[in-house]
């Protein structure tokens, strides 16, 4: 089985460090005292990961395909059943034509609106 980190990503671009707060060390604070994967920031990651998906026109089949896996993997990790790693979200974001750096600036902007 090839590894879902395998697909190339199409640009590389630096983010810029944002100065935290005494809120965003809170957050990280509630984010690292429960699971991360029940927490609203963790519900957002997954809904872009879906709409990413659909925004592109594929199914979890032909994005499985993309990246080497079956469509079940997919599945779990747009239901948070099965976490992606750094490296992976990028080969998923690769695998759909999108940028990885366009796509964690959505969440982020999404993630700055949620107390």
């Amino acid at each position: 089985m090839t590894d879902i980190a395998a697909a190339k990503p199409q640009q590389t671009h630096s983010i810029s460090e944002a100065q935290p707060d005494n809120d965003s060390f809170a957050q990280a604070r509630q984010v690292f005292a429960e699971r991360s994967v029940f927490t609203t920031q963790y519900q957002t990651l997954l809904r872009h990961l879906r709409r990413a998906r659909q925004e592109a026109g594929i199914t979890q089949v032909q994005l499985g395909e993309r990246l080497g896996q079956p469509q079940a993997i997919i599945s779990k990790c747009e239901r948070g059943e099965r976490r992606l790693d750094v490296i992976e979200l990028r080969a998923y974001c690769a695998a759909l034509g999108r940028s990885y750096l366009q796509f964690l600036q959505e969440v982020e902007e999404e993630l700055a609106k949620v107390p």
